[in-house]
């Protein structure tokens, strides 16, 4: 293949996995929350074979499915974005990265105090939005920086942009990107700067994540040492900290980013372009709105069927997501532990049954082969189903 498309939406989950309740999270499904908003409308994913994964009983199913199809079990010890995207690009993670229930440990806060020389407000896991709320004012008046974590490994600092503009908090975080390593080294640590007056406060699209570097080499490092274009679009450059990637741009939303894939489409290159939305995880997931994440969903679908014609002959797209955060699960405002989709689209892709692969590392070995790069990879390569 000349040009891979991995399309990562993000915590499109679409079922429990046999483990999912020793993380808290039996019984959840992302896709069908979606489907019984009763909003859901996705002409060209159902066309493409998303009803006729293995498990999937929420959907139609497609009499001639356009694309091949199954569903990927995660085999790492987690279900954060850091560990989703590592295991996509290759790496399995048999240690769940730290999180922290309580609170961070002054081991960690002293140092990072000083460092800062501001004070620390809320220490503990919280919504994003309503910590902001709770502590902003307070924030505000006295420019402590307001610290919190989540059921993910993340170190989350978040500062009105009048109180601590971008670029200093984003010095911040790494100052506490250097801090946490070793036994405390966390997925992610997030600068989530704000603005607004108390009452009204709002997250703005200046966050930054500054991620902890892999332990070893994934496929965008083995793309790029090849001399093949690695190009990542949305947080996929923060996830994986840079690592391996040749060129990269940021989004500002889901249809942002959308954007950026279909210009990367009309472009020639040769290699890998590696795509994450992200609203469908933070803008509806996290803030359970099973409508929001539908309508997302259906945005999406509308684009595929304008993105789909802009393929040649040597192209694949593929289209996975992370994790689950199902909009429909009130226990929590977490991620969930699910089986995600994997559909595959090109000119030349024979229509196809995937079944349930063991682990997202296939979707790497499978690229790699594509692409004519080695890659050391517990995943396995299914490249020969889709010619």
């Amino acid at each position: 293949m000349k040009r891979v498309f991995i399309i990562v939406l993000d915590s499109f989950g679409i079922g429990a996995l046999p483990d999912a309740a020793a993380f808290g999270d039996a019984g959840t499904n992302t896709l069908r929350s979606c489907r019984e908003s009763g909003l859901l409308h996705i002409p060209n994913l159902l066309k493409a074979g998303l009803g006729n994964i293995p498990g999937v009983d929420c959907l139609e199913k497609a009499d001639s499915p356009t694309g091949a199809y199954g569903k990927l079990a995660e085999l790492s010890m987690g279900k954060d974005t850091t560990i989703g995207h590592w295991e996509l690009a290759g790496i399995v993670s048999p240690n769940p990265l730290p999180t922290y229930p309580e609170g961070f440990p002054q081991e960690i806060l002293a140092p990072f105090s000083e460092a800062t020389g501001r004070g620390v407000l809320a220490n503990a896991p919280w919504s994003g939005t309503a910590v902001i709320e709770e502590y902003g004012a307070q924030h505000m008046q006295t420019g402590d920086l307001i610290v919190y974590t989540s059921a993910d490994s993340v170190f989350q600092i978040a500062a009105h942009e009048d109180i601590v503009p971008p670029e200093q908090l984003y010095q911040y975080c790494r100052i506490a990107r250097k801090l946490l390593q070793g036994k405390h080294g966390v997925g992610r640590v997030i600068a989530r700067p704000f603005v607004g007056t108390p009452g009204s406060f709002t997250r703005t699209a200046n966050r930054h994540d500054f991620s902890l570097v892999p332990p070893r080499a994934t496929l965008l490092d083995v793309v790029k040492a090849a001399g093949l274009d690695s190009i990542a679009v949305g947080k996929i450059y923060d996830i994986f900290a840079g690592a391996g990637i040749t060129e990269h741009i940021y989004n500002k939303s889901n249809e942002d980013g959308m954007s950026h894939a279909m210009d990367y489409a009309k472009k020639d290159f040769t290699g890998l372009c590696f795509v994450n939305l992200v609203d469908f995880d933070s803008q509806y997931g996290h803030r359970r709105d099973p409508q929001g994440y539908a309508r997302a969903l259906n945005v999406f679908d509308c684009w595929l069927g304008e993105f789909l014609p802009l393929l040649g002959d040597d192209d694949l797209l593929l289209i996975t997501a992370d994790h689950g955060c199902d909009p429909g699960y009130a226990a929590t405002t977490d991620h969930t532990r699910e089986y995600v989709p994997l559909l595959a689209l090109g000119n030349r892709v024979r229509p196809t049954e995937l079944g349930t692969r063991k682990t997202f590392a296939d979707v790497a070995a499978t690229v790699a082969q594509l692409l004519g790069v080695a890659l050391d990879t517990p995943g396995e390569s299914f490249a020969h189903k889709l010619f």
